[in-house]
């Protein structure tokens, strides 16, 4: 049992590693912006615990795209920044259970939104593009994870 369990964990840790070192390529090849920090904790999601409703595609997806255009809104607002913060992960988290998109790690997008003063190309530049290259990668992933161990049987 002891070596299952680290066997999944070595197999999730490279699938995160693989993710995110395909969007940092990306990044560099493409002069993109494909990663932002909430996307290593999605990938904690994705690859650690794949079944789980918060790692559902939509989830991934709708959670930091909606995160990130509140985030976008709420930096608009003649407010503190103080108050920008609470109001846009406050928002974020409540849209995203009122749609049922809870993904937690696009809770900090919206900080990451109004700390670095994104603007709106942010949104289909980077979040956009990175969350569906997670979704996919990790689907891709699994895949193969399930290929080998057919093979394996």
């Amino acid at each position: 049992m002891e070596k299952r369990r680290w066997q999944a964990a070595l197999l999730a840790g490279l699938g995160a590693s693989l993710a995110i070192a395909l969007l940092g390529w990306l990044d560099l090849d493409w002069q993109l912006t494909l990663l932002m920090a909430p996307f290593g904790a999605s990938c904690v999601l994705l690859f650690s615990l794949p079944e789980s409703p918060l790692a559902r595609p939509q989830n991934v997806l709708g959670g930091h795209l909606l995160a990130a255009g509140v985030g976008l809104l709420v930096q608009l607002l003649p407010l503190p920044l103080e108050l920008k913060l609470a109001l846009g992960v406050g928002l974020a988290i409540a849209l995203m259970q009122g749609l049922g998109l809870i993904h937690p790690p696009a809770g900090a997008t919206p900080l990451l939104v109004l700390l670095t003063a994104q603007s709106w190309p942010f949104l289909w530049q980077t979040v956009l593009p990175g969350a569906l290259l997670l979704i996919l990668i990790a689907a891709g992933y699994r895949r193969l994870g399930h290929w080998q161990r057919r093979a394996l049987t």
